[in-house]
Parts: C-alpha cells; structure tokens; sequence
C-alpha cells in the first residue's frame, strides 16, 4: 500500500536500534527522507548509510545530537527547521523498585522522556500549523495507562506522553496537523533478545521457543504470546504519518498485543 509519503522529512528521535530504527527504515520504504538521530555519532552515520543502501531514492540524513539537552535541540533545529514528521521515540527505561526511585531519578526521566519530546514538538509545531501539514508521534508504551509497578519512574513519564499528546493535539483544530501517541506493548528489541538470550544461555532451544517459554512465564496476559516486532510498530508509525490517517487526532493507539485487559 502506498501511503502517500514520498518525498517527505521525517525526524525520528533515538533512532539507531530498536522502534526508533524500525520507524525511520519502515518511513523510508515509503519514501521518506529520514532524518537519523542519537547521540553516537558513529552509530548514527552508520544507520544513514544503512538506510540509503536499502532505499537510495531517498536521502536519510544525520542529525547527531543529545536531544536531552536544550542547546544541542536548538542547534538540531537550525540544521534542520522544517520536518514534515516528527517521531519522539528517544526514552529511558529501567526496572526499578520505588523506594529506590531518588528525586534525581524521577528528574532524569522526566527530562529524558518527556521534556525532551516536548521541547522538539514546540520548536516544530508552529511551522507545521503555520504550513497546514504535519504530523507529531509519541512513543509511549502500554504502561502509560497499565503500570506493572515495576518502573514507576518510566510509568509516570509514559502517562504525561498521552496528556501532552491530547493537549498539543487541541492547538491543532482546524489543520492538517496530527498529534497522536502509540503505545507498543513487549517488543524485541536488540536488548531484549539479548537477556532472552542470556535467560536460556544452557538450554537447547531455538530462540522462538526461548521467547515462547519466557512470555509463558512472565507475560502471560500477552495475547500473542509473543514480543512485538519492532518493524510491526514501524509500519503502524508509517500509517498513523500518512493522509489516510488524518482523522486520528490526540489518539492514544494501542499495539500492545493484548496486554491491557481493559476495553479503554
């Protein structure tokens, strides 16, 4: 399916592994300019080169910088001042008991996970309202709205994601701007597949039956029984950016492969 995207710029924050790489490869099939971020420079330059071998009629870009901090956000957007899509992928996470949770750790989320996220949307929404087109994504995670109670410190940032989400969504009546939020449950990330990996090192099992053995035991409310594929949520991410999606306005869009139990 076609979703009408070509030739379009796209800034995919944290975007040299997991989501946020599946993101930016699944907005460039679709013929998107993709503008990688991190804050390894290497690791970025080699995403580029990666994602043009695949795609070389579009002409991803590097855009290193640590988004945590004010000024290198600011000078990422002088490079870059017009984007057509805005991903806010980039985020921390970590299992954590809450007595463990020090007041510098709520403060490194909360600056990580969401300031950064808003600071980027603020220096790009304007544009986009004054341009009548675009579209802002954050990544959030089924734990914005179902907390395990084991990360706290990611919980509450996740949770701010869906209200900062409807509430830029509201500036954009009227246009064809979109803020939304998607919410992936598990998914197999790099650094997931590796502690699966490690939790099975001595067994001889293929690694669908580690995966299957592990959701088995650990996440038993998955539907799927399964981890999410990243590139499942990149496609998801492609649809939500494209036209056929307009109607989708301060949506919270779930992909957590039936982890919340609930109805809403």
């Amino acid at each position: 399916m076609d979703m009408g995207l070509a030739n379009k710029t796209a800034l995919v924050t944290g975007s040299t592994k997991g989501i946020g790489k599946a993101i930016a490869i699944e907005l460039a099939r679709e013929g998107v300019d993709v503008l990688i971020n991190g804050r390894n420079a290497e690791e970025v330059e080699r995403t580029v080169q990666e994602i043009k071998a695949k795609f070389p009629t579009t002409s991803p870009r590097n855009a290193v910088a640590d988004i945590v901090d004010k000024g290198q956000r600011e000078a990422l957007f002088e490079k870059y001042p017009i984007v057509d899509i805005l991903v806010n992928n980039m985020g921390i996470y970590e299992i954590m008991r809450y007595e463990d949770v020090t007041d510098e750790v709520w403060e490194t989320y909360f600056r990580t996970n969401v300031l950064a996220a808003n600071g980027l949307a603020k220096l790009y929404l304007p544009k986009m309202l004054n341009n009548d087109y675009g579209r802002i994504i954050f990544i959030a995670s089924e734990e914005a709205i179902m907390p395990s109670g084991q990360m706290p410190q990611y919980c509450m940032t996740k949770s701010m994601l869906l209200s900062l989400s409807k509430s830029l969504s509201k500036l954009t009546a009227g246009t064809e701007v979109t803020v939304n939020t998607i919410m992936p449950g598990p998914t197999l990330s790099e650094n997931v597949q590796q502690i699966i990996e490690s939790i099975y090192s001595n067994e001889d099992m293929t690694f669908t039956d580690k995966e299957k053995a592990f959701m088995k035991t650990n996440l038993p409310q998955s539907e799927i029984q399964r981890f999410i594929k990243p590139m499942e949520i990149g496609r998801l991410a492609a649809f939500v950016c494209s036209p056929y999606a307009s109607a989708f306005k301060g949506s919270p869009i779930r992909m957590d492969g039936g982890m919340v139990p609930t109805i809403f």
